[in-house]
């Protein structure tokens, strides 16, 4: 029995991984990772007097269109979300991006119960919790966690499933794809607010959307219609600290 620490123990199987990677192999995946293109998209969360709020931050990659995310497994959501991560918090000039306000990332289980790990700036970073995510008591657990060590906590695409009402007592934020409300209205959003949390309509593609949402009391507006995605191009900006070059070159996206 090693009376090493659980960082310890977790350096030595690093160290002993990087060692088994043939060297022509790494020096190939690090001139890869210095030439490609380090993307990411932003769409921004408006509040009613139209003012940017926070910005949601999703994946993009050369050659991939964001509707081949519906097929991917959890390794490829895993890998998109580190993706992110490092290509905002792994590179400097972070208020390129952010402008002083939130940021939103979708994060999978692996993320909430700390087998990934995500960037400690819970001053801009908010956890949305992934709708592939499964909501068991670890994942609970971690959401806890990371409440207590200050970051904000999103649930998107509320539609009062057991597993999200599960969520609601750790929410700062519950998105509703405004598409719904025709058909779930009042009852879903008196759900989504019982624990005092914002409200976000997500997926506002028209007028008349928005305007229903408005009436509906939401406070916060995100869609085409405000706003469609950007692609933010971090490729120049400099990495940062240790956990940018594992975010960016210790594994491969492939989509």
């Amino acid at each position: 029995m090693t009376s090493d620490g659980p960082d310890a123990v977790l350096a030595q199987l690093g160290a002993a991984v990087d060692a088994a990677i043939p060297r022509s192999l790494a020096q190939a995946w690090q001139e890869h990772v210095a030439h490609a293109p380090v993307l990411v998209a932003r769409q921004g969360i408006y509040s009613t007097h139209g003012r940017p709020f926070a910005y949601q931050l999703s994946y993009r990659g050369p050659g991939l269109h964001p509707e081949l995310a519906r097929e991917w497994g959890p390794l490829e959501h895993e890998q998109a979300t580190d993706h992110v991560l490092g290509a905002t918090f792994g590179r400097a000039d972070l208020e390129r991006v952010a402008h002083g306000r939130l940021l939103f990332v979708r994060c999978p289980r692996a993320h909430l119960v700390g087998d990934l790990a995500v960037p400690h700036r819970p001053d801009r970073l908010v956890i949305e919790v992934s709708a592939t995510a499964d909501v068991d008591a670890a994942a609970l657990a971690g959401l806890r966690r990371l409440r207590e060590e200050g970051f904000r906590i999103a649930i998107p695409a509320f539609a009062d499933r057991p597993e999200q009402r599960r969520l609601l007592p750790h929410a700062d934020f519950v998105k509703i794809d405004v598409r719904d409300l025709d058909v779930e209205g009042h009852p879903v959003v008196r759900v989504a607010r019982s624990f005092g949390a914002m409200l976000v309509a997500e997926y506002v593609e028209t007028a008349d959307e928005l305007r229903q949402a408005r009436d509906l009391g939401f406070t916060l507006f995100q869609g085409n219609l405000i706003e469609r995605a950007g692609v933010l191009d971090r490729t120049d900006d400099r990495p940062v600290g240790s956990d940018a070059g594992r975010q960016q070159g210790g594994r491969p996206f492939r989509p």
